[in-house]
């Protein structure tokens, strides 16, 4: 890898710890979803870097695609809260995230979480294979009687792309497919106490350009310029309160028939259990990896 790319994810995995840390003191039971969504967002874009992803706030049963609308008054009440967050420094991301208690009931869920996060952490080098990590995350987690969530992994990551090609599962899997030097991945276990799976709702706040096509309104044309200064990067509904809610819902239900965009359904955990989330992005070295976001 060149040294000026690896100063870039070097210094986004920066940025997004920077961020975590302090978005740590906003997560509190009386605090608006959105407000806290909008505070972590200004601090990413007051480091002078790109939002990655919107912010997603999750909180019990909901696992990931899950950021506020544009309206949203709900607030995060007592309950097991994950933030996943995203970083970029012209397109070099990191992604993060991390889960808050505010039951005060699930520390051992959180614990089995963090040492799994850990021990993959541990593994990681050129050549390992993707098995063994979603075998060492799995053990684990079922050490402290939870489950992985078996159908949400870790992914690949490369310049604007969040999900390039591999994923790194938490359970074990039957697969060859190794690691190698100067990949960019995100380990990233999820812990239930339910079935160990989630389900796609149809809540949909979180939207990806996939290809750009002739649009004919010229709301249409405005929000494809600016979608194509994300290169790909997701982007959320709120983020575009210029247009009339029901007209952008219009437009971007338009996009999504022609595959312009792809959307991403909220997760939910298939019985309802309760789910927890730790990650950190890493860069893969001959013998071990750099992890950029701890």
């Amino acid at each position: 890898m060149e040294q000026q790319i690896l100063d870039k994810y070097i210094e986004a995995g920066k940025i997004a710890k920077d961020v975590m840390d302090r978005s740590k003191n906003l997560i509190k039971p009386d605090a608006k979803t959105l407000d806290i969504a909008e505070a972590i967002e200004n601090m990413i874009k007051e480091k002078n870097a790109e939002i990655a992803f919107p912010v997603n706030i999750s909180v019990n049963n909901i696992a990931a695609h899950s950021t506020p609308s544009w309206n949203d008054e709900s607030v995060i009440g007592e309950g097991v809260v994950k933030i996943d967050l995203g970083t970029a420094v012209d397109g070099y991301i990191a992604d993060t995230a991390y889960t808050i208690d505010l039951t005060g009931k699930y520390g051992k869920m959180l614990d089995a979480n963090k040492a799994a996060l850990e021990n993959a952490l541990k593994t990681l080098k050129a050549g390992v294979k993707i098995s063994e990590i979603g075998k060492i995350v799995e053990k684990t987690i079922k050490s402290y009687g939870y489950k992985p969530i078996e159908n949400l992994t870790g992914h690949q990551i490369d310049q604007y792309q969040l999900h390039a090609g591999l994923s790194i599962p938490n359970v074990d899997i039957n697969s060859n497919r190794t690691l190698s030097e100067d990949m960019v991945i995100a380990i990233e276990p999820f812990v239930t106490d339910g079935a160990g799976s989630v389900l796609e709702t149809n809540k949909y706040e979180i939207y990806s350009l996939m290809q750009i096509k002739q649009v004919r309104m010229a709301e249409e044309r405005n929000l494809l310029k600016e979608l194509e200064t994300r290169k790909g990067m997701p982007f959320a509904k709120r983020w575009f309160k210029a247009i009339p809610e029901i007209k952008l819902n219009l437009i971007l239900q338009d996009m999504v028939n022609r595959n312009i965009i792809r959307r991403y359904g909220m997760f939910r955990e298939k019985d309802n259990g309760i789910i927890s989330q730790f990650e950190h992005t890493a860069i893969i070295t001959k013998d071990g990896a750099i992890i950029t976001t701890q």
